[in-house]
């Protein structure tokens, strides 16, 4: 991902709905628990931990047992030590008090509780981010003892581990919020090993990079698992009896047991946490919404990038704040101009203008002698069925017609429905290119030489770049 141009705005729920699922997720909840539990006589050891004595009591207030209870607790209490829901008040002595953070849990906004989560959610991502000592140390010393161990020798970089990560959790992110993607279906743990491992351009993957990708998902799976209890994923472990047998050559993901492989989804809270993340490591994180106390200016600006989808949710947003009629002019003035952006931003004030009523039809008729919005709204009234609209002279059809065209240039590149569009004009207009050429728009030179590119016959697509050059000539560049 490049955090100079704008993601895909995400969707997110509301923030006292966020606050509500962070208080319900396992850890943070246990965490608030242990930290009402601690008093006078609760002890902690030199980095905070509970003393090891502690641990059965703290895990059976937490209803945790098995094996890793105490391991469980003894996280649980990391957290809340983390997060400020509790405060060390003498290390020598190692006594503890609640923090002032725990009564925001229960007190405070919603932005407080999410600001505690999100610390939570740090501590975890940290934790992820470091392998199994214990494994690493029986690699390289079958003896165990850490003391006599060079950890530079155990072959672990902290810091690309955390990019490593970072990047995965970025992809799954984006994988999320691209309208075209799968949305809030889960994603294969595959599909994100190899969105870090395997280049763009590789055909068929080698075995070694196949070894990669399977072990990049073992990691992930343990990853995911101590991300799942702070409610960042859902998530669907690997299944255990496909590392049954190790020495296996790798092979390429069965596409029709997937989910065997692992399946992760980001939840409503991770979105929310991750964008945070993401905007604080510099990137253009949007959600929609933003939009909806802006003005009309920086709807259009801001919706210009936008997928459609997204672009309607942001405008339906936008309009429901405002009267319809007051919001078409307003819609109106913000779309004049004729600066590179102006047909983009034009093209979304029609969308826009789409989903306001009858009511704002006297805005609509105020610019019908406007050079550069009285073909957008004779378009308007006549698909609304409004009486008397004069008819558009040839030069404003022809003058909306390369408006339209940059607009769509501008959204969407060189897209099937943009080469159809441009056949359709040139197959409708038997003399299209020997009058826009003569249209005074700024765009008509690139216009022109766009449809040139685009249409499939190739002596239309060279009448079309002859008519480039008149353009550029006539605007003397």
């Amino acid at each position: 991902m490049s955090d100079s141009s704008p993601l895909p705005p995400v969707r997110l729920h509301p923030e006292a709905e966020l606050a509500r699922d962070a208080l319900s997720t396992p850890l943070l909840s246990r965490a608030a628990r242990l930290a009402r539990w601690a008093g006078p006589d609760t002890r902690v050891d030199a980095g905070g931990g509970l003393v090891d004595e502690q641990l059965p009591a703290a895990a059976q207030l937490l209803g945790l047992t098995g094996d890793d209870a105490a391991a469980y607790a003894s996280e649980a209490w990391r957290i809340a030590v983390d997060t400020g829901l509790v405060e060390i008040v003498d290390e020598e002595a190692g006594t503890v008090t609640a923090g002032e953070d725990l009564t925001l849990l229960t007190g405070g906004s919603p932005n407080d509780v999410l600001a505690v989560w999100l610390g939570a959610l740090e501590t975890v991502l940290a934790d992820a981010s470091v392998p199994d000592l214990d494994d690493l140390v029986d690699a390289v010393n079958p003896e165990g003892d850490l003391g006599e161990v060079d950890l530079s020798s155990l072959g672990w970089d902290p810091e690309a581990e955390s990019e490593f990560l970072d990047g995965v959790l970025g992809n799954l992110y984006l994988l999320t919020v691209t309208e075209d993607g799968p949305g809030e279906s889960p994603v294969p743990l595959p599909a994100l090993a190899a969105s870090m491992i395997v280049p763009s351009d590789m055909g068929e993957p080698t075995n070694d990079v196949l070894e990669q990708v399977s072990d990049a998902m073992m990691r992930l799976d343990d990853q995911f698992r101590l991300l799942e209890p702070v409610g960042l994923v859902e998530y669907q472990p690997v299944d255990e009896t496909l590392m049954a047998d190790t020495e296996e050559e790798p092979t390429a993901v069965d596409d029709t047991d997937v989910s065997r492989y692992g399946m992760v989804r980001l939840t409503p809270l991770g979105r929310y946490g991750l964008r945070v993340r993401l905007q604080e490591a510099g990137f253009q994180a949007p959600a929609v919404g933003d939009l909806a106390d802006k003005g009309a200016d920086a709807l259009l600006d801001g919706t210009a990038t936008f997928p459609p989808g997204a672009a309607h949710a942001e405008t339906e947003r936008w309009l429901a704040r405002r009267d319809s009629l007051a919001a078409a002019r307003e819609l109106l003035a913000a779309a004049r101009g004729l600066d590179a952006g102006a047909p983009l931003r034009r093209l979304r004030c029609q969308q826009a203008l789409s989903l306001v009523g009858n009511e704002a039809e006297p805005a609509l008729r105020e610019v019908l002698d406007d050079p550069e919005l009285g073909g957008l709204a004779r378009v308007w009234l006549t698909e609304r069925g409004a009486p008397d609209v004069p008819a558009p002279s040839e030069d404003l059809v022809f003058w909306l017609t390369v408006d339209t065209v940059a607009a769509q240039l501008a959204a969407e590149g060189n897209s099937d429905e943009l080469r159809e569009l441009v056949e359709g004009l040139a197959q409708q207009h038997s003399g299209f290119f020997a009058a826009a050429w003569r249209v005074d728009h700024p765009a008509a030179a690139d216009v022109l030489e766009a449809m040139g590119r685009l249409h499939p016959d190739k002596r239309i697509a060279k009448e079309a770049r002859k008519a480039a050059f008149k353009a550029r000539s006539q605007q003397g560049g």
